[in-house]
C-alpha cells in the first residue's frame, strides 16, 4: 500500500473558521488526540502571528507527541530583509519545532497587488526563506499559494516559483487551491502537468471547498500523484473550509488502498470527528459522509428491510469500519421492517415473536405521530417507547407525583427560574428544588439532582442540543409544540422528543426519556 502523509491544519487553518476558536488548552487536547489517531503531521498554529499559538508552542515543549510531526507555520522572509533577521522565520525556531510549514505567493498577481514587490524578489524571498530554514536542520514544508490561478493566468512563473523551491531543497511542496474554485477536471489536469514537469518532486495538495469539490480534488491530486494532503477534521475552516480529512481518509485507505493513517486507527474516525465538535462547542453536522449521524441512516421501510439482509445493498462501507452505526429511522414512512431491524437493534429486547412485536410497536408510533410525535431523530424515545409496548412497565427506575416551574422577575430586571419536583423512587418520595437559567434548565437541573443519589451513572450525561418546533402554527399561541433534545455522556449521543401545548411539559417528557433511556441501557431492564 503506498503511504499518503496526512498534514491536519484543524488547530491553524480551522481556527480562521466563523464561529471557531481555540484555547491554549483547547489546542493541547486537539493535538493530543490527533497524535493518537495517527495524522503524519499536526499543525499548530503561527507563532510569528499569535500570541496564543506562541503559548501553545511552549505548552507542546513538555509534551510528547509520539506519531505526528508537530509543525508551525509561517511565510517568507518579508521583501528586501534577510531571512535571518525576519522576526516571523525567528519565532518558527524559538518554537522548537522540527517541522516548519510556509507560504509564499505562486501567482504574480499577488506578487503584484499584495506584496507589492517584483517576480524576482518574490522568487529570492521563498529561496531565501526555505535555505534559512534548512540551515536550522528543521523540515520544510512549502504552500505554493494560489498555485492554480497562478498555472492558468501565467504558468510559466508558477512553474519558476517550484523549480526555486525545489533548488531551495524543501521537502514538501504543496500546491494550495487557496480559492478554492477549481474543478476536479482542472485539478487533473494541472497536478498531472506540474508532477510531470518536475518529477523529483514530492507534490502534496491543499484544497478549500468554495465551490464544494475539496475532497474529490485532494483524492484526485493523490490519484494524479500526490502523496501528502492537508485538511481538517470536520472540514472546518475560512470561507466554506477546508478539504475534510474525515472524507478523505476512509476514500484514500479503505476504497483506494492507500495507508494514510495506521490501519487500526481507521474505526477511531468518528470518535475524532466529534470530539473536535465538542472541543469548538459547535453542534456536529449530522449529514457528512462517513462520520455523521445520519451517514448510514435509513427511513425507507424496502431499504431497511434490504440493508438487515445485505449490508452492502444500500451502504458503501460496513459504518464500524469508521467507528459509526447504522440508523433506522422512525416515521410514517416506515414499514414493520425498520420496526423489527429497529428493536433487534437494541440491547434489552428479545428477539422471538419478532412480527408480533413490530406490529405491536408499529401501531404505537403511528398512534403517537398522529399527536404530533416524530421519531426520526428521537431514538431513544422511540426505544423507550417500545420497552412500554412490549413489557408493559411504565417506568422501573422513578414516577412524577408533581412539579411546579416558576419564573420571577425582579426589579432590577433579573429573571430567576425554579422548579420543584416531587418524585417516587424506588418506594421513596423525593422532594426537590433547584434554580435554573430558564425554566427548562431548572427542571433539568431539579430532576437530575432528584435522582442522582439513587443513580449516580447518570452524573454526566448533560444537555448537548434543545429545539422547540411548532406542529400547527394555525392555532396561534395554543398551538402544540414539538420539543428534541439531544443527550450525551461524552460517548454516545441520543435524541429525545416531546410534544404538547405547554412547552414546559413537552420539554419534561424528553428530559424523562432521555435519563430513562440511559438507565434502560446501563440496567438491561427485561421483560
Amino acid at each position: 500500500m503506498n503511504k499518503i502523509d496526512i498534514f491536519d491544519t484543524t488547530l491553524r487553518d480551522g481556527a480562521q473558521s466563523a464561529n471557531v476558536s481555540f484555547s491554549v488548552e483547547d489546542k493541547v487536547k486537539v493535538a493530543k488526540i490527533l497524535d493518537d489517531f495517527g495524522v503524519t503531521y499536526v499543525e499548530g498554529g503561527w507563532p510569528g502571528a499569535n500570541p496564543t499559538d506562541r503559548l501553545f508552542f511552549a505548552r507542546m515543549a513538555e509534551i510528547e507527541l509520539r506519531n505526528s510531526k508537530l509543525t508551525a507555520f509561517g511565510s517568507t522572509r518579508k521583501k528586501n530583509t534577510k531571512a535571518s533577521a525576519d522576526s516571523n522565520l525567528q519565532e518558527i525556531i524559538k518554537s522548537g519545532v522540527k517541522t516548519a510549514c510556509i507560504f509564499g505567493k505562486a501567482w504574480d498577481l499577488h506578487v503584484r497587488c499584495a506584496l507589492n514587490t517584483t517576480n524576482k524578489e518574490n522568487l529570492r524571498m521563498i529561496y531565501d526563506s526555505i535555505s534559512f530554514l534548512k540551515s536550522k536542520k528543521i523540515e520544510v514544508i512549502f504552500d505554493a499559494e494560489h498555485y492554480f490561478d497562478g498555472f492558468k493566468n501565467n504558468k510559466d512563473y508558477a512553474f519558476e516559483v517550484i523549480a526555486t523551491v525545489q533548488k531551495a531543497n524543501a521537502d514538501i511542496v504543496c500546491l494550495c487551491e487557496t480559492n478554492g474554485s477549481i474543478l476536479p477536471s482542472e485539478m487533473q489536469t494541472i497536478v498531472k502537468a506540474t508532477i510531470l514537469t518536475f518529477p523529483g518532486v514530492k507534490f502534496g495538495i491543499h484544497a478549500h471547498n468554495d465551490a464544494d469539490c475539496a475532497v474529490a480534488n485532494s483524492i484526485i491530486a493523490v490519484e494524479e500523484g500526490c502523496v501528502f494532503v492537508q485538511g481538517t477534521i470536520n472540514g472546518i475552516g475560512e470561507r466554506c473550509g477546508n478539504a475534510n480529512i474525515c472524507s478523505i481518509i476512509p476514500a484514500l485507505q479503505i476504497k483506494n488502498n492507500f495507508t494514510c493513517i495506521p490501519s487500526k486507527n481507521i474505526s477511531k474516525l468518528t470518535d475524532v470527528s466529534r470530539y473536535i465538535y465538542e472541543i469548538i462547542n459547535l453542534v456536529p453536522n449530522d449529514d457528512l459522509p462517513y462520520v455523521g449521524r445520519n451517514a448510514f441512516a435509513h427511513k425507507a421501510g424496502i431499504h431497511a428491510s434490504a440493508v438487515a439482509k445485505l449490508q452492502k445493498t444500500y451502504e458503501h462501507i460496513d459504518p464500524a469500519s469508521v467507528g459509526n452505526e447504522r440508523k433506522i429511522l422512525i416515521s410514517d414512512m416506515s414499514g414493520k421492517s425498520n420496526i423489527c431491524v429497529k428493536i433487534k437493534g437494541f440491547d434489552g429486547f428479545e428477539e422471538s415473536d419478532n412480527a408480533v412485536s413490530s406490529k405491536k410497536v408499529m401501531e404505537a408510533v403511528k398512534a403517537m405521530e398522529n399527536k404530533g410525535y416524530q421519531y426520526e431523530n428521537a431514538d431513544a424515545s422511540f426505544f423507550v417507547l417500545a420497552k412500554k409496548v412490549l413489557y408493559k412497565n411504565k417506568s422501573t427506575f422513578f414516577s412524577l407525583k408533581n412539579y411546579d416551574v416558576r419564573i420571577e422577575k425582579d426589579f432590577s430586571g433579573k429573571i430567576t427560574s425554579t422548579a420543584t419536583i416531587k418524585l417516587d423512587i424506588n418506594g421513596n418520595e423525593e422532594y426537590t428544588v433547584a434554580e435554573g437559567e430558564g425554566p427548562v434548565n431548572a427542571l433539568d437541573n431539579c430532576l437530575r439532582k432528584s435522582l442522582i443519589r439513587h443513580y449516580p451513572e447518570i452524573k454526566n450525561i448533560r444537555l448537548t442540543d434543545f429545539k422547540v418546533r411548532v406542529i400547527n402554527s394555525d392555532a396561534n399561541t395554543a398551538a402544540k409544540v414539538r420539543v428534541l433534545i439531544e443527550t450525551s455522556d461524552s460517548k454516545k449521543i441520543w435524541g429525545t422528543v416531546g410534544v404538547g401545548e405547554n412547552i414546559i411539559d413537552a420539554s419534561w417528557q424528553a428530559l424523562v426519556d432521555s435519563i430513562e433511556y440511559k438507565l434502560f441501557i446501563l440496567n438491561q431492564v427485561q421483560k
